[in-house]
């Protein structure tokens, strides 16, 4: 199959990739050529490279007329945002017979009403991202279901891995939430911090694209969460990073309002993540894509961690 990754350099495509290589596709990848790979694999050698600014492609309504000249049997789309984008790259692929598969987001959910959550539970998306890729979600299975372009939308959780920026315990990127962990320093936690954050491993999300990939009928008019196997609560979650160094945590539960006051910038986004308390099964994706996280979310966040050299050593036992 000749496969076309869109946004092929980045977390999940620099894992997809090599993945598509040794499954024998032949394939495409597709970037704006400012990066390379977050990992260097020898597959990179056997792929066809693609340049291209789909922002500007997209307003000059250029960039689906492209993918298409490329003759893909099918499209993974790792960096789509609105309706709108997402609408010309179906109406280009439509006469192709190309598969689409489209990278989602768990939080298309909103604020959770039960857990752990089903694809088809009810929903009330909040916020620009996940509000869109709700939207994007709705259009791309109207498709399908209506007879129209074959796709499918995997939603993952909070992508982590070497190379990328990790939610901390706290539900953002403060480096501080590492460094206090790290000396045993009293942590503060807004509430109880029994909220919940569903990380995966970008290998993960990876292995759910090639899964859908490798059975389109099964995939195609479907939405499947790829995370891993357990979310974790902040309180657990704190902990166990503090014993990566041999550290108790010292955590402090406060108000919100006390969090924002002492958290400042960070705060937003600690809200925007711990106001969903996302804890999403995978059932679905294992039932009809065999999909099989390789990593518990606490892994996927040490390897993170690790990679940006804050542990004392490469090693270390992992906590379950």
């Amino acid at each position: 199959m000749r496969v076309l990754v869109v946004g092929a350099t980045g977390h999940i495509g620099s894992y997809l990739v090599p993945r598509l290589v040794g499954a024998g596709h032949e394939v495409v990848a597709l970037s704006r050529g400012t990066r390379e790979p977050y990992r260097a694999h020898p597959a990179w050698e056997r792929v066809e490279r693609v340049v291209a600014d789909r922002d500007a492609e997209d307003a000059a309504g250029t960039f689906g007329a492209r993918v298409a000249r490329l003759r893909p049997d099918a499209v993974v789309d790792l960096v789509c945002f609105t309706p709108a984008s997402a609408r010309l790259l179906v109406e280009a692929l439509r006469p192709t017979g190309a598969f689409l598969a489209h990278c989602g987001t768990i939080w298309v959910h909103g604020p959770a009403a039960a857990s752990p959550l089903r694809e088809d539970d009810p929903r009330a998306p909040f916020g620009e991202y996940g509000t869109q890729k709700a939207a994007i979600e709705e259009l791309l299975l109207a498709e399908t279901r209506s007879g129209g372009l074959r796709t499918t939308v995997l939603h993952p959780g909070h992508i982590s891995g070497p190379g990328w920026p990790v939610i901390t315990p706290l539900g953002n990127l403060d480096p501080q939430v590492w460094r206090r962990l790290s000396t045993g320093e009293e942590l503060l936690v807004p509430g109880l911090g029994l909220e919940t954050l569903h990380h995966v491993h970008a290998d993960d999300v990876a292995q759910g694209f090639e899964r859908a990939l490798a059975d389109p009928g099964a995939a195609a008019g479907e939405s499947f969460h790829v995370v891993s196997d357990r979310a974790l609560t902040v309180r657990g979650f704190a902990e166990a990073a503090a014993r990566w160094w041999g550290r108790e945590a010292d955590l402090r539960p406060v108000s919100w309002e006390e969090f924002r006051a002492a958290s400042g910038e960070h705060a937003e986004a600690s809200w925007e993540h711990l106001s969903r308390s996302h804890s999403a099964s995978t059932d679905k994706a294992r039932r009809l894509l065999g999909y099989v996280p390789g990593h518990t979310s606490l892994e996927a966040a040490r390897t993170a961690v690790e990679a940006m050299g804050l542990l004392p050593d490469g090693r270390g036992t992992l906590s379950a």
